[in-house]
């Protein structure tokens, strides 16, 4: 989805725009962008299962990138875009894995002590407000209450039926 967004930010800053329409290639960066990306995904999916090793491991991007930029390659270029195909992929894909990585270990932190933040004070209702938090007490009292009129709505209705 994202990588779909991305290609169609990078149609409607292109120069080609202008001649093929600016929905026209939008569209289709959008999808082209969306092609790689699950190709590539699939790809180092596929090798980290295949090689039964951790999710970050930088060397199931290489090896993804190169089979993906392969095939793409040969796809779009022949035997020669299928070389140079393959280390452009294997490169961006695993700088990129590389990059996101470091990104989510320094991340990590940030989101860990505002999730902590939030777990403090996740909901707090004003005392104004007709929704209140019951405590073990009240909401043993509440039971209590709704068992007590269910019987005698229940009561009611025989009487009714009898009737």
């Amino acid at each position: 989805m994202a990588s779909g967004v991305i290609g169609g930010g990078v149609g409607l800053v292109s120069k080609h725009r202008k001649v093929h329409g600016l929905a026209n290639i939008s569209a289709t960066y959008a999808t082209n962008v969306a092609i790689v990306t699950g190709c590539y995904c699939v790809a180092r999916e596929f090798v980290r299962e295949t090689r039964k090793s951790d999710p970050d491991d930088l060397f199931n991007s290489a090896i993804a990138g190169f089979c993906s930029g392969a095939l793409l390659g040969r796809l779009q270029g022949g035997p020669v875009g299928a070389a140079r195909y393959s280390v452009i992929f294997a490169i961006a894909g695993t700088t990129l894995d590389y990059v996101t990585i470091k990104l989510k270990t320094g991340l990590g932190h940030w989101t860990q002590s505002t999730s902590e933040e939030k777990n403090k004070s996740w909901l707090k209702l004003p005392d104004w407000s007709p929704i209140q938090v019951l405590d073990e007490e009240a909401l043993a009292a509440k039971q209590a209450r709704e068992k007590q009129l269910y019987a005698q709505r229940t009561l009611g209705k025989l009487n009714k039926e009898e009737s």
